[in-house]
């Protein structure tokens, strides 16, 4: 596995344009730090963001890798670009010939994947760790390592992603079209969503209970949006009659339908490539 890896590497090191986007990536992510010095004003009173609690250990476990994965476009740039060189500079047939089989190949791919996720992981962490320390209210041990289970969805989260970003590159072979892919596929995973919710199902929980097999939704699913978790919100919600009774936990399902979305994209692009004639 580590020749595999290395060889991925090597490829990478030369890449200048996967190198820029990557360094854009994590400098993004260091950027949530600025959310902190953000001050508004309203009327007489003024407040920064950081004030507010979205920097307390733990819900920033919760608040940074949702942000976090936001961002998450920009490495699967990389990914798609990774996968389209392959076929522009003729380096997957020079590999075969070389006496890399096709299993290797793909397997050597995503360990990339799951480098890339491992190494984005570890820096959300140390980014979240960071600002916690500097901020939060609470600095406990017991507190500041609950909920770290963000970290695993996160961690899932990306590979899951970047596993489908493979396979679109796999398949479409032009990294273009790849990122296009994605967005189409969105899209109707959406439009599917809405005609179950408004055309088949209305007034019934069905339409959400088949959409979070969807993979884009599954993954979306593993880190649900934080911001009403805080305490802030949650008052001005019951000021103005209206309750939250979201579920914001990291559950089992969820992260069942996202790996097995994972181990059906890397197979086929085992088998796209298995049948081609490179």
């Amino acid at each position: 596995m580590l020749r595999l890896l290395n060889i991925e590497l090597q490829k990478l090191r030369y890449n200048r344009s996967a190198k820029v986007i990557s360094i854009i990536y994590f400098v993004l992510i260091t950027f949530i730090a600025l959310i902190a010095s953000i001050e508004f004003s309203l009327g007489s009173v003024n407040f920064r963001v950081a004030d507010q609690g979205i920097f307390n250990f733990p819900f920033i476990w919760h608040f940074n890798t949702y942000v976090a994965a936001i961002l998450k476009i920009f490495l699967a740039i990389v990914i798609v670009s990774m996968m389209s060189n392959e076929y522009s500079y003729r380096t997957l047939k020079q590999n075969l010939i070389d006496g890399l089989s096709k299993k290797e190949f793909v397997l050597s791919k995503f360990l990339t994947v799951i480098g890339f996720a491992l190494i984005s992981t570890l820096f959300v962490f140390i980014v979240s760790l960071i600002l916690g320390l500097s901020f939060s209210d609470y600095t406990e041990i017991g507190i500041i390592f609950s909920d770290m289970e963000y970290l695993l969805a996160y961690f899932i989260k990306l590979v899951g992603f970047f596993a489908l970003c493979l396979f679109l590159g796999v398949l479409v072979k032009r990294s273009a079209f790849a990122i296009g892919g994605l967005v189409v596929l969105w899209i109707i995973e959406k439009l599917i969503y809405g005609l179950l919710k408004w055309q088949f199902f209305k007034g019934t929980d069905i339409a959400e209970n088949i959409s979070q097999f969807f993979p884009l939704e599954a993954m979306s699913n593993l880190i649900k949006e934080p911001m009403t978790r805080l305490g802030a919100v949650q008052s001005a919600a019951t000021q103005l009659g209206e309750n939250f009774t979201k579920n914001y936990d990291v559950t089992f399902l969820n992260v069942a339908i996202v790996l097995v979305w994972t181990f059906l994209f890397v197979y086929w692009s085992y088998a796209l490539l298995k049948k081609r004639d490179l």
